[in-house]
């Protein structure tokens, strides 16, 4: 059925796929099964569509302007366009997947300017026979499936990453995860979020997201395969300057997006070229900007670094530039009082209305992890200044969460006495938190010996569910004190049925319900009561778990979840989350074959065979940082610090 016509114009740079009526980046040589019914891709459905106009049709007309901007990208010179060494497409054209891959990486190199600090420019060679090479210029050979993603790390160490791979659950997920590379310009540069083949409706899970791309990252860069994160960190980077209106207001400069696309556009008669397609947050749901997109970037950027040894790429000013635009943004003087950053609903992992709006805890834990990243990758030319204004932050909002968000037995049963409406600069009750807020299932939930991170806290108002990964990233980035870290780790194992069930993890427990759950969602059929963000279960929460627990000593905790989720989700094709109170059933609106549960489950597992690499990933307590006070610095009478009654506490 698979063909390559003699011509003498190029391949295109990578197989498209049939499914979608805009191009997708991304190459398809293996075809999953499909759950529960047969798989109808095949033969002919996987022949390109003919038609020149269903093809292109539906481009909005910003294209022009992404046809400009690409004069500017990585991609190709602006005297390429309209060149006969672009990229030709006849319609009609069914390429074989493994065929196409390996011309391909033997029609492109790459060719990179040293002295110059701006992105590596990417063209097409004239020449078939020119050698593929990495972003370093150094010639990269080709694996045995065609998938160009070696590692270029210069501080790699021979074998440093490398993982036996022992289970045939974790070569199909190898498998799954290679199938799911998005390439730019014959490059990797990210994976997309689902790849299911029966998916007629892909909405936005054909896109690469920057949260979901972390832990496919971290597998690849785990298994010695550096290039493709590399390629990832500087495109995105790119695209952070671009031009981003809703109603016609831009948010501040900084903002990275949420997700992009490989777009095949039109240049001339049967010649196409690439682009990068990024939203903001212009076109999700509800229109909300990604705050933590930025954050994932940084904490990304520093794991490369740890792990292949490669640190200029850190070092280069285009990417300072860019690392001090986010941090910018999110050290921008406010109105607010508190440390803790403030967010809209639907900012985060939890992109849907759930009632997280104001200080979640999500938000914090990974701004401070990217706070403590940043501290480490600022070079010293220029920096004085902002790496000040970073410890003062790092300091005052580790204070903040572990005076404030932290609650055990002992804690709830202070708020329960708690008096209310003290006006005075030496109040108990800052936040004049009423003690009916308590929830009735709290009381009884709480065990002995563990606690937590609350979800969110705002005046009067206290988000007492347990949010799973704002807690294990306090634990990774050492926001909690050692002692908290150990609790948290503690109430999980007591309530290991509640919070891991039949499936590693719950996103947050308990669900709301009845009238709540109407008036805080909105009545979301997708976030119903145990599913979803509203309490379903997500195994991509998994490797961070292994993180935290191998941080932790509690390397056995990590072993007993990567097993329950070892023994359901080859079987029942890797689907995006769980529902029910226990996570027994696949969710109702599950996309199968999502990606960052394939990589989520092999980073666990690669993690778990090698504790020494996945330290380098977390962060231990910096007890130096804590004894830093803004208030000792000021002269004025009115600043009265609180530290003293808690420092006994937050110090531990």
């Amino acid at each position: 059925m698979n063909f390559i016509r003699n011509s003498t114009s190029k391949l295109p740079s990578r197989v498209l796929d049939p499914r979608n009526a805009l191009f997708l980046g991304s190459t398809h040589s293996f075809n999953p099964p499909c759950y529960e019914h047969e798989l109808f891709c095949k033969g002919k459905a996987f022949l390109l569509n003919s038609n020149k106009n269903s093809q292109f049709h539906a481009y909005p007309s910003r294209f022009q302007r992404l046809i400009n901007n690409a004069q500017k990208s990585n991609c190709v010179p602006s005297t390429a366009f309209a060149q006969p060494m672009a990229i030709s497409m006849p319609y009609g054209l069914s390429v074989d997947a493994t065929v196409a891959s390996k011309v391909r990486h033997l029609s492109t190199s790459v060719e990179t300017n040293i002295n110059d600090s701006t992105f590596e420019r990417i063209h097409i060679q004239n020449s078939i026979s020119v050698k593929p090479k990495n972003l370093a210029g150094e010639e990269t050979p080709l694996d045995e499936d065609g998938h160009n993603v070696k590692n270029t790390g210069k501080g790699l160490e021979e074998g440093k990453g490398g993982v036996s791979i022992d289970s045939d659950i974790e070569k199909e997920a190898w498998k799954l995860l290679r199938d799911a590379v998005v390439t730019y310009c014959g490059y990797p540069v990210g994976t997309v979020a689902a790849n299911d083949p029966c998916d007629k409706l892909p909405l936005n899970y054909d896109q690469v997201f920057i949260r979901d791309f972390v832990p496919s990252a971290l597998a690849f860069l785990l298994k010695g395969e550096g290039e493709i994160v590399k390629n990832f960190l500087l495109h995105t980077l790119q695209l952070q300057s671009w031009e981003k209106t809703v109603d016609c207001y831009s948010p501040g400069q900084g903002l990275m997006p949420a997700s992009f696309k490989v777009r095949t556009v039109p240049i001339d008669d049967n010649k196409f070229e690439e682009v990068l397609d990024p939203d903001f947050g212009e076109a999700a749901i509800g229109r909300v900007a990604p705050v933590d997109s930025g954050l994932w970037w940084i904490i990304l950027l520093r794991a490369y670094g740890k792990i292949t040894g490669d640190y200029s790429l850190q070092e280069r000013v285009d990417v300072q530039t860019g690392m001090k635009l986010i941090l910018n943004l999110c050290l921008a003087d406010g109105f607010d009082m508190f440390p803790s950053l403030l967010v809209t609903d639907g900012s985060c992992m939890i992109d849907r209305r759930m009632g997280i709006h104001g200080h979640p805890l999500e938000i914090q834990a990974l701004f401070y992890a990217a706070l403590r990243s940043s501290r480490e990758m600022l070079t010293n030319e220029g920096s004085n200044n902002l790496v000040r204004a970073i410890n003062n932050r790092l300091n005052a909002l580790s204070f903040h969460i572990r005076e404030y968000y932290w609650v055990d037995m002992k804690k709830i049963n202070e708020i329960y006495r708690y008096k209310t409406e003290e006006y005075s600069m030496d109040a108990t009750n800052k936040f004049n938190i009423y003690p009916e807020q308590i929830p009735s299932w709290l009381m009884d939930w709480i065990p002995e010996e563990g606690g937590y991170l609350i979800g969110n806290l705002q005046p009067a108002h206290m988000d007492f569910r347990f949010f799973t990964l704002g807690n294990l990233w306090s634990i990774v980035s050492s926001l909690g004190t050692p002692r908290q870290n150990e609790a948290i780790l503690n109430l999980i194992e007591y309530k290991w049925n509640d919070i891991v069930g039949h499936m590693p993890l719950k996103i947050c427990y308990p669900a709301i319900e009845n009238e709540e759950w109407r008036i805080i969602t909105g009545c979301d059929p997708k976030n119903t009561p145990w599913s979803y963000h509203n309490g379903g279960s997500w195994p991509t929460l998994l490797w961070q778990f292994t993180l935290a627990c191998i941080k932790m000593g509690r390397l056995e905790l990590a072993h007993k979840a990567i097993a329950l989720a070892e023994k359901r989700l080859s079987r029942e094709h890797w689907p995006e989350y769980y529902d029910t109170r226990s996570g027994k059933f696949i969710g109702k609106q599950s996309r199968l074959y999502q990606t960052w549960t394939i990589a989520g489950f092999l980073t666990s597992k690669m993690m778990a065979k090698n504790p020494e690499m996945a330290s380098l990933l977390f962060w231990e307590e910096d007890f130096e940082l804590l004894e830093i006070c803004v208030c000792a610095l000021s002269k004025s009478s009115r600043v009265r610090c609180s530290r003293g009654a808690a420092k006994s506490q937050i110090l531990v």
